[in-house]
């Protein structure tokens, strides 16, 4: 695709040698570049449909990369990426190798700060300009915060913090606050706009700032035009709150308007202390199909943009359910069994599968926004009331809440399930979003348990059974399908702390190896088990760990080798070494996970691969590491390894 301008914009500072006139013709540009580029890859379309202009805007009116863009959340930085200067690695957007989806530090001197999680932009600008401060430069630092990223207290924390002078000096920190989830209401137009000039100008400031120094040797009157001034500001601005902050209030604002965002913006630059800009933008903007359904077109795969979106035709095969589907049922149904149960998540109603929960449940259905720690103390206290709490949380969201995990959930020991969905590989999203952690941080707990299902009929199991405990439990499952295991529509609960052998080694002399597998990595365990003729144990359980079943094992075996989608150090395999270790038994053991590194973006089985946790990878591993074990009875033919490693 050519375009008349996209094509000459290389850095922003093309974009600041444009014409106003030219600056709408851009736009138009870089948001059809943008839909079709998307459309091609996958990947967040909705959000950055709404930031054209805003971004076109702070890039004409600051002088980056050295005045500093914090993006929040990061998945609204496409047109950010595409004019600073990685247009051409658009076609690569999230692939293995290729162009991340968020800001990444290492990838443009343009992303200032990495932010694929919310809510950390304002803490990250106001470290940027008080660093800048202190360092006696003259740099803007500015804060780009929405797709309700406000909900979270972190925000709220940062805007307390930068409303106080540091050595009596304020910060020079923008806060803009894209506002995509209203529409452009009325008083966002020509009345409003020009208010939000004059607000933001320096006579208004100036004046307002003398006013209030003349009146405040007469306290009544000043309390009284403070008031009036606030309640006029009332009358077109939602609230006064950020003003009570310490920020001086702008807006809101019409973010589509570059008459309007410019030249409020070039005032906010050239004031002094902390300023807050209100913008509103919609999601999905100037791509019809988009605006008439953001949250279809937050993230769609590859599409046509003349088509939109179309339903998978119907084929003679169902298609798989997911993980995430098969919670939702489960929620659901359980939910009719018993009345205690209420369902809590932190802003990710649809990623989590709890659409049809809120539907039939509404009033037991709780969306705290984006505030994983008091989503974690929320669900705590209303154990103590007797219900029975099921927080339905990304893997890599929980870490948010770990502290609240720990003293008001865990010490109290209060019966809380938290559905760990988007454990392990998590593909495009890449390394922020890697459920890694989570079986090394929570086994480590005193009263927390630890399930991980294999499959997807043993997810529904996993949940049901975490349900019935009176302590905290925690349930990790994968993104995606599983295996394809039927799931059974009743409500009955895995048997508590117990594993299973789900293979027999056939050797009847020789060394023999047992595979501990732990969550769905037991299908590619059970493959390459069927190469190197190894026994193979579907755990289930991290914690509870079956030491009876792996000390029956060590009876009759001569090595171990555990397998996990989670970080090696103080995973499910420590959990072993552990568990052997204190009964005394000494024998080799080779533990298979995530590498100490943090995986990046791509897709998920090539991951998997280079991880060496599928079959051929678990096989070669296993015969590298035990060849004495291995090699007496299990020389797999060559053309089978051939097969399997292909």
């Amino acid at each position: 695709m050519t375009s008349t301008l996209l094509s000459r914009i290389e850095t922003p500072a093309d974009v600041r040698r444009l014409s106003r006139l030219e600056l709408k013709q851009l736009a138009g540009e870089l948001r059809e570049y943008l839909l079709q580029s998307v459309s091609r890859t996958g990947g967040h379309l909705s959000s950055n449909l709404g930031t054209v202009e805003l971004t076109i805007a702070l890039h004409y009116v600051f002088n980056t990369p050295d005045d500093r863009l914090v993006w929040d959340v990061g998945h609204q930085t496409y047109p950010h990426k595409i004019l600073t200067g990685r247009r051409d690695r658009m076609p690569t957007l999230r692939q293995m190798g290729g162009m991340s989806g968020f800001p990444r530090r290492d990838e443009s001197e343009y992303d200032t700060f990495g932010t694929a999680h919310s809510s950390t932009s304002i803490s990250a600008a106001l470290g940027m300009a008080l660093g800048a401060q202190l360092r006696g430069e003259a740099r803007k630092a500015v804060a780009i915060i929405g797709d309700g990223a406000m909900t979270a207290g972190m925000a709220f924390e940062a805007l307390n913090n930068a409303g106080v002078p540091h050595n009596g000096r304020p910060a020079d920190v923008l806060v803009v606050l894209n506002d995509n989830d209203m529409s452009i209401s009325p008083p966002v137009g020509a009345l409003n706009r020009y208010l939000a000039r004059l607000m933001s100008g320096r006579f208004y400031s100036a004046a307002r700032e003398g006013a209030k120094q003349v009146l405040r040797n007469a306290p009544p009157l000043f309390e009284l035009v403070k008031k009036l001034e606030e309640h006029a500001k009332g009358m077109v601005v939602p609230a006064t709150i950020f003003e009570e902050f310490g920020f001086n209030y702008v807006g809101p604002i019409d973010g589509h308007d570059l008459d309007s965002l410019i030249p409020t913006l070039e005032n906010l630059r050239d004031l002094s202390g902390p300023q807050f800009l209100h913008v509103v933008t919609k999601k999905g903007y100037g791509y019809k199909l988009a605006e008439a359904d953001p949250i279809a077109y937050h993230g769609p795969g590859k599409f046509d943009p003349a088509v939109g979106l179309v339903k998978a035709a119907a084929s003679a095969e169902p298609p798989k359910p997911t993980f995430t589907q098969v919670f939702g049922q489960w929620l659901c149904d359980m939910a009719a069994h018993d009345t205690r149960l209420v369902g809590i998540t932190p802003a990710m109603r649809e990623g989590s599968g709890m659409v049809e929960f809120h539907q039939k449940y509404p009033g037991r259905y709780f969306d705290v926004g984006i505030a994983e720690q008091h989503a974690v103390t929320f669900a705590a206290g209303m154990a103590c009331e007797g219900l029975k709490p099921v927080v339905a949380i990304y893997s890599t969201f929980l870490q948010r809440g770990y502290d609240q995990l720990i003293h008001d959930v865990a010490i109290q020991n209060l019966p809380v399930v938290f559905a760990l969905d988007r454990a392990g590989i998590v593909g495009a999203d890449g390394a922020t979003h890697m459920g890694a952690f989570d079986i090394a941080f929570v086994r480590c707990i005193p009263n927390m348990s630890m399930l991980t299902p294999a499959d997807e009929n043993e997810c529904r199991q996993a949940l049901s059974a975490a349900f019935m405990q009176q302590h905290p439990v925690c349930v990790r499952y994968p993104r995606g399908a599983g295996a394809g295991v039927a799931v059974s529509s009743d409500l009955k609960p895995m048997p508590w702390g117990k594993g299973e052998v789900r293979r027999t080694s056939q050797a009847v002399s020789g060394q023999r190896v047992a595979i501990l597998a732990f969550g769905t990595l037991l299908y590619p365990a059970l493959k390459a088990a069927e190469a190197l003729d190894a026994t193979v144990a579907n755990m289930r359980f991290v914690k509870p760990l079956d030491t009876e079943l792996l000390l029956e094992l060590a009876r009759t075996h001569d090595a171990f080798v555990t397998v996990e989608e989670g970080c090696v150090q103080g995973g499910a395999g420590s959990a072993v070494a552990e568990a052997l270790s204190h009964a005394g038994v000494t024998k080799p053991l080779v533990i298979l996970g995530l590498p100490d590194e943090f995986v990046e973006h791509g897709d998920p089985v090539k991951l998997m691969s280079m991880c060496g946790l599928d079959a051929a990878g678990i096989e070669k591993t296993v015969r590298q590491r035990l060849p004495q074990v291995v090699g007496v009875h299990a020389a797999a033919d060559a053309s089978n390894v051939t097969a399997l490693r292909g």
